[in-house]
């Protein structure tokens, strides 16, 4: 595990501690766990998508024969 030094306003990290008091953790505690969230969604996003291609790539739709015009559909 590696070690990063951040900077914050002093009532930014008054306020987390408390937040970290509430949650029974620690200000670094809250910041992994914030980090490694974020990094766990940027993988869930990319996993999500490639399924989804794939999904796309297996569905065999089409629309049929288009028999109408682009003014058929604002005719009144």
């Amino acid at each position: 595990m590696k070690n990063i030094t951040l900077s914050v306003r002093e009532s930014t990290l008054k306020e987390v501690r408390r937040v970290a008091v509430e949650r029974d953790t620690s200000v670094n505690g809250l910041v992994r766990t914030y980090l490694e969230s974020l990094a766990d969604e940027k993988q869930r996003k990319a996993r999500t998508r490639r399924e989804l291609l794939m999904l796309i790539r297996k569905i065999d739709a089409g629309v049929g024969l288009v028999t109408w015009k682009r003014g058929d559909l604002h005719a009144r």
